[in-house]
């Protein structure tokens, strides 16, 4: 019986690849019982590359492979110097920022590369997120990349009770370079793209049709902006400029390998997620930064749903979960019937009243029949695990939430945008 599936998302020898010739394979091993199958990034070449360059390339971090790759244009603009002179006096903000980066720019960088677009752009989340995964904005915005609901859906990431496609790594990764590379196609460069990125697409063609309706040039810096997206693309290219020569600006950058951080396996089993870590003999803090797109404690997986792991602990994983004989899930879903009360729900999966409401994130004694209910399978559950995900609470949105959800849409394409990566 086939329990696990693993797929090793190992991109890269470490090989400086061209955007024309990073290419992504997936190798997925056949049952619990076979090693990982490890197929590295492939790069065709005219010939191999000397043991020398091997060795060389071997030493790169991922900085010095991003600067091979910036190619957006120089800002006339005095923001960047702004952007510049305040990164450089902050330097333990770009030390955090730097840090949580840490388990996500290796892929992201080599995922700009595949598609051929400026290595700048992975650094859009630390102008976003600050790289933070579970980062949400006053517009509901989540993520690393900042994806608004709405957006989020259009470019497949799934928003349900259990699961937020918008913070899962991989999944909002793609959703960010296929809507930039959509934008781009829209506006034929990456300075309207970007503002369109943050503005919104519209804000960016209602500026152009005013200035063609006034004889004014239509480019970047000829348009009327919010002053959030006049800031943002100055914002990107002052970090680019200082992760350029991080040394002129009194910095030093902690170090990235220029390698896989994470693998990932998958499986149709459900699994509860401080379990999973144990499995993988990971922190639950590092489970959680990797696999952040989970609302609850437990991940109800399906057949093309992963987990990701640092990829020294994917066989740890395999190993553990091959030999685990226990029940893998604690919790379960419950839909409450018309008039059932918490103090009537409570005692039955053995829990007090302030324990279920604080499992579930409710401040009120009544549910609504459309609220379902996290409670434990066999009735225990440490006060630790019951607090746990309560900042994860974040249920189908109601029609009400669905509404604001719309407002804040429409005001965030007026420029009252999502960024949470506050300074």
């Amino acid at each position: 019986m086939r329990l696990i599936r693993t797929l090793v998302l190992l991109i890269g020898p470490l090989l400086p690849f061209t955007a024309s010739q990073a290419e992504v394979v997936l190798a997925m091993s056949r049952s619990l019982t076979d090693k990982p199958a490890v197929t590295p990034v492939t790069t065709p070449t005219t010939g191999p590359l000397s043991l020398t360059s091997e060795q060389h390339l071997a030493k790169q971090d991922i900085w010095s492979r991003m600067r091979t790759g910036f190619s957006m244009r120089d800002l006339d603009s005095p923001l960047v110097k702004k952007h510049e002179q305040w990164y450089a006096s902050h330097p333990d903000y770009m030390a955090r920022m730097t840090e949580r980066a840490r388990r996500y720019l290796y892929y992201i960088t080599l995922e700009v590369e595949r598609r051929g677009m400026p290595s700048e752009i992975a650094l859009l989340p630390m102008i976003e997120s600050a790289f933070n995964p579970i980062a949400n904005s006053p517009a509901r915005a989540s993520g690393i990349w900042q994806f608004i609901p709405s957006t989020g859906r259009n470019f497949g990431m799934e928003q349900n009770w259990w699961y937020d496609g918008r913070r899962d790594i991989i999944s909002a990764t793609n959703g960010a370079l296929d809507y930039l590379d959509k934008l781009h196609d829209m506006f034929g460069d990456w300075e309207l793209a970007l503002a369109a990125y943050n503005w919104g697409e519209r804000g960016v063609q209602r500026s152009q049709e005013r200035n063609r309706h006034y004889g004014l040039p239509v480019n970047y810096g000829s348009l009327r902006m919010p002053t959030e997206t006049r800031n943002y693309i100055p914002k990107l290219l002052a970090l680019r400029n200082v992760i350029a020569n991080p040394a002129s600006y009194g910095l030093v950058l902690a170090n990235i390998p220029n390698q896989p951080y994470f693998g990932a396996i998958s499986t149709a089993k459900h699994i509860d997620l401080k379990l999973a870590a144990q499995l993988a003999d990971v922190s639950e803090d590092e489970f959680m930064a990797l696999n952040p797109g989970h609302n609850r404690p437990v991940m109800l997986q399906g057949d093309n749903d992963l987990i990701l792991l640092p990829y020294s602990k994917v066989e740890t994983f395999r190993t553990n979960l091959e030999s685990y004989n226990k029940p893998l899930v604690n919790w379960q879903s419950y839909q409450p019937k018309n008039g059932e009360r918490l103090d009537q729900l409570a005692p039955r999966f053995g829990l007090s009243v302030e324990r279920l409401k604080s499992i579930n994130g409710l401040d009120k004694r009544k549910v609504s029949t459309s609220q379902t209910l996290l409670v434990p399978v066999n009735g225990e559950v440490s006060e630790h695990e019951a607090t746990r995900f309560s900042v994860f609470n974040m249920n189908l949105p109601s029609n009400t939430a669905r509404s604001a959800s719309k407002k804040a849409h429409k005001s965030a394409h007026k420029g009252k945008r999502r960024h949470v990566a506050s300074r």
